[in-house]
């Protein structure tokens, strides 16, 4: 064999080997994120499988004027049997968003979080087999929405209205030709939702929420971290209008306790 072919032929099998010792260290991410792979471990499980899938929809400005109040929803559509919904935002000192658990409203959540810098916006949808459907968005900022103080805390208003719940249940809005079914359900808390990433504020945030029926039935629960926005604003779906007076219980993590009810 000639020289320069039997170099051809060890520089093609090198770069085979090379190519197969070096798999993508990204796992396949759309964003090609380096905190991606670590976050998937801690927060979704180092065994668990993951795939990509753009059933799971995560909508939110392609700029966020106010770092502080960043609107964003999930939704998931065409996939049954979700259970769980976490969501992560790769470049917060703070990853963890929320954990949302429908059990008898639809996998879909609207809210407002504080974001520090441009970061893609993570949803993981978890399926009854144990997979994790993961979707999101990328969001540029001036950033700078975890380390500022609330109005309220800065204005000390919060002390008056701390634990205050409003809610609100609206009809969906009808298909054109189908009768309306569902229901929208939006309530806002209360709390100055503290990071504690301020100088002499400690973390301060509401860490629980459930929503019951009149039978004291649980229809959604949700977990909520440091990075949810102040006096924060959530919007869930339901198949079905739920009957009769609506509570929202809950904490946060200095143990004061929410509950309202929503006649």
């Amino acid at each position: 064999m000639p020289r320069r072919h039997l170099i051809a032929a060890l520089l093609t099998l090198w770069l085979g080997h090379a190519a197969a010792a070096d798999p993508d260290p990204f796992e396949g991410d759309p964003y090609q994120s380096h905190p991606w792979v670590d976050m998937r471990k801690e927060y979704l499980g180092a065994t668990a499988k993951t795939v990509f899938d753009d059933r799971v929809q995560v909508r939110g400005p392609a700029f966020a004027e106010d770092p502080m109040n960043v609107p964003i929803t999930v939704s998931v559509t065409n996939l049954p049997g979700v259970d769980r919904i976490i969501v992560l935002v790769d470049r917060n000192p703070i990853r963890k968003v929320l954990e949302y658990q429908p059990m008898d409203a639809l996998p879909s959540v609207s809210f407002r979080f504080k974001l520090e810098q441009a970061s893609p916006v993570r949803a993981a949808a978890r399926t009854a087999d144990g997979v994790w459907h993961i979707g999101g968005t990328l969001v540029d900022s001036a950033g700078g929405g975890c380390t500022v103080a609330g109005a309220t805390r800065k204005d000390g208003s919060w002390t008056q209205t701390l634990g205050i719940v409003s809610a609100r249940v609206f009809d969906a809005t009808p298909i054109p030709g189908e009768a309306a079914s569902g229901s929208r359900l939006r309530l806002k808390v209360m709390h100055p939702m503290d990071t504690g990433l301020v100088g002499g504020i400690p973390a301060f945030y509401v860490n629980r929420l459930s929503v019951r029926d009149e039978r004291d039935r649980e229809l959604l629960r949700l977990q909520t971290f440091e990075p949810v926005s102040e006096n924060p604003v959530f919007s869930f779906d339901f198949p079905v209008k739920p009957a009769g007076t609506l509570r929202i219980v809950g904490t946060d993590n200095n143990g004061n306790r929410i509950d309202a009810k929503l006649e």
